[in-house]
């Protein structure tokens, strides 16, 4: 069982940045490739970026691409995600999610955090 819980949202202007992290209670977290969800009201959980679980490869969405980054500390049990040059677009809550391949699709990841809201006004 891997618990995840995510903090380091909130409300910024568009063009601003925010660091989302996700901290794993398991002491196998390193076994575990690791993405990140976002969900908007009334739209599907979508995939904003993945991980392997060493890190050497990362995936992102299109929206997101140059904009935002993906990274993690195995030592910390800690995921990382830096969001630069917000849109109001990015106004989503966003989850971490943990499974044992890295990829786009909700299915793939058995473990969720409860998700931290990012609101960027324009």
């Amino acid at each position: 069982q891997v618990q995840l819980v995510e903090s380091g949202g909130g409300l910024v202007q568009a063009g601003g940045s925010l660091r989302l992290s996700c901290a794993a209670s398991a002491c196998t977290f390193s076994d575990y490739a690791m993405g990140w969800f976002r969900q908007a009201p009334g739209k599907e959980r979508e995939v904003v970026s993945s991980i392997s679980w060493i890190g050497s490869s990362t995936n992102f969405a299109d929206s997101v691409k140059g904009r935002f980054t993906i990274s993690r500390d195995n030592a910390k049990n800690t995921v990382y995600l830096q969001l630069d040059s917000l849109k109001p677009e990015d106004t989503a809550v966003y989850y971490c999610a943990a499974g044992p391949h890295a990829g786009r699709r909700v299915s793939m990841y058995d473990y969720w955090g409860q998700g931290t809201q990012v609101t960027v006004s324009s």
